[in-house]
């Protein structure tokens, strides 16, 4: 009972916590540039990261296998984020970056096959009603310029290669210890690029801080803690679909926090994006047929 509570309380906050680290890139990246932004973030999760590995006892990844962890880690945290804050910068507003990102179940399906899984018709249809969704909860609030759309796509891509790919290679290793390697690998990696890109300044060191304070604890350590977590126990494009839900959890927290408006369109995005998240999350009947005979001839 407790572990049914657990997962379905898991999958919220989730996605509460990841839509609120759009509200604090845009403040974060209004007092420092993007770089420097995740320059510290990454160094000080990572710290942050490696001592409660060390505390819990959890399992580090060795050889090949954290070759892979690595890999995932950069194509999650420093592509993905790095050209998210830096669309950011380029004016584009969370709650387009979140549109963008919603799609990422449908990349995530792209590459099905690759990772063992399959996606059903009716999923691929769920998929383009939620897609239809989150693009109406958004349609209205803000302006894209082409380099801030490319930027955006290149972070999509960062974070469903990276997830599809940790998913492929290392499925097995603890999450606990997959997120300190994905964040302390890509420390140094921002590091030289903010160094390179002459982005080490600070602009406002009180709102530099507080952003920073809750992409550490909140992004960084709890919500990739949770996704590392779901895709150990899910199947990829299980966790994937959660994405559909964060562009209008992204608007409503701009309406709560910064005085964003909320239209109606948002609302009958919502209202569409949900019913597209239950028809992908169906699977047909035959499906569990056949995987508990299969169990069954295991046993």
């Amino acid at each position: 009972m407790k572990d049914r509570i657990a997962t379905v309380a898991m999958q919220p906050l989730f996605v509460l916590l990841w839509s609120s680290a759009f509200i604090a890139g845009i403040v974060g990246v209004g007092a420092a540039p993007p770089l420097m932004v995740l320059f510290a973030r990454f160094t000080v999760a990572g710290l942050l990261l490696a001592l409660y590995v060390r505390a819990v006892g959890a399992r580090w990844p060795h050889g090949v296998e954290l070759r892979h962890v690595v890999v995932a880690g950069l194509l999650m945290q420093i592509v993905q984020f790095g050209a998210f804050y830096t669309a950011m910068s380029h004016q584009v507003s969370g709650a387009v970056i979140a549109l963008v990102q919603g799609l990422n179940p449908v990349v995530i399906a792209l590459f099905a096959g690759f990772i063992g899984e399959t996606v059903t018709m009716r999923q691929w249809f769920g998929f383009a009603i939620g897609g239809i969704g989150v693009g109406l909860a958004v349609l209205d609030q803000s302006t894209m310029s082409m380099v801030g759309l490319l930027l955006c796509v290149v972070g999509l891509l960062g974070l469903s290669i990276g997830t599809v790919y940790q998913k492929r290679f290392v499925p097995q290793v603890d999450p606990r210890a997959a997120t300190a390697v994905h964040v302390t690998a890509s420390a140094p990696i921002a590091g030289l690029l903010a160094w390179a890109g002459g982005q080490l300044q600070v602009w406002d060191t009180v709102r530099f801080a507080e952003a920073l304070i809750w992409m550490v604890l909140m992004n960084s350590i709890v919500a990739f803690l949770l996704l590392n977590h779901m895709l150990r126990r899910w199947d990829a494009t299980r966790v994937g679909r959660l994405f559909f839900a964060t562009p209008v959890v992204t608007a409503i927290l701009a309406w709560l926090l910064i005085d964003q408006p909320l239209r109606p369109l948002t609302v009958a995005g919502l209202a569409v994006g949900v019913i597209g998240m239950v028809l992908a999350s169906r699977r047909p009947a035959v499906t569990v047929e056949r995987r508990q005979v299969v169990a069954a001839d295991v046993r």
